[in-house]
């Protein structure tokens, strides 16, 4: 249907196959979308992907990261600007501050077809099944969520800014090990010791990170990343290989 539509008005329109890996469907189908139009606005030295991501969108995301009990990054919502995993090119989302009906009358006095993806209706999927709750909710006011993710956003990225900044002051980074700073600020402290264990080769979101912090004693493993608790700070390093035996 889309190469029709752009034919009939002589817009260029490549197809790009993707391959699906195994595991969360929807999860995988998103990073394989990404890559594959990542790396086709790499090729013809595009700045940016644009999507068509709305209030609705957002309201969805940010009730179920609430219902999951996410962090701060996460409660931020869909951002109107952000890098992801594996695509080559920055993903912008100027339509967020539009309702989905609004987006879809405009569609429809422009004489455009339109197209429901049949996933939209399976309820096998965690966001469907919240779609459909929210469209019994009258109550909730989508706009008004989208400002509060708004918000979550900017303090998300004023945290990483001062993180950023700690770590470019105070961070020791060697081979065998990255020594980070204890601030009076858990969740900063959380965001240097997750950028330590990455630059190790671990991987931990902040908030995971947050809650291992609070539970560790001593030392302990985490990731696959040592982490260990010295007068001022965390040592992080490679976890020692087990013994056999």
């Amino acid at each position: 249907m889309v190469v029709r539509v752009c034919g009939q008005r002589a817009i260029a329109c490549d197809v790009i196959r993707v391959t699906v890996g195994k595991g969360n469907l929807q999860d995988r189908a998103r990073a394989a979308r990404y890559a594959a139009l990542g790396d086709w606005a790499a090729q013809q030295g595009l700045n940016a992907i644009a999507t068509a991501h709305h209030a609705d969108d957002q309201v969805e995301t940010l009730l179920m990261r609430l219902n999951r009990g996410a962090g701060l990054s996460g409660l931020a919502g869909i951002r109107a600007s952000t890098a992801i995993d594996g695509c080559a090119v920055p993903v912008i989302r100027p339509l967020l501050g539009f309702r989905k009906r609004e987006l879809a009358a405009i569609v429809t006095e422009s004489g455009l077809p339109s197209v429901q993806d049949p996933s939209n209706r399976d309820e096998s999927f965690d966001r469907v099944r919240m779609r459909a709750h929210l469209a019994k909710a009258e109550w909730i006011d989508p706009a008004a969520l989208a400002r509060s993710a708004a918000y979550l956003a900017e303090a998300e990225a004023t945290l990483q800014a001062m993180a950023d900044e700690i770590w470019q002051a105070e961070a020791v980074v060697r081979d065998e090990a990255v020594i980070v700073p204890e601030t009076r600020h858990a969740e900063i402290t959380a965001r240097l010791v997750a950028r330590a264990m990455a630059t190790l080769g671990g991987e931990s979101a902040p908030g995971e990170t947050a809650a291992f912090l609070k539970k560790l004693d001593r030392r302990g493993n985490f990731a696959g990343i040592l982490i260990e608790r010295e007068a001022g700070g965390y040592r992080c390093s490679r976890e020692p290989p087990r013994r056999s035996g």
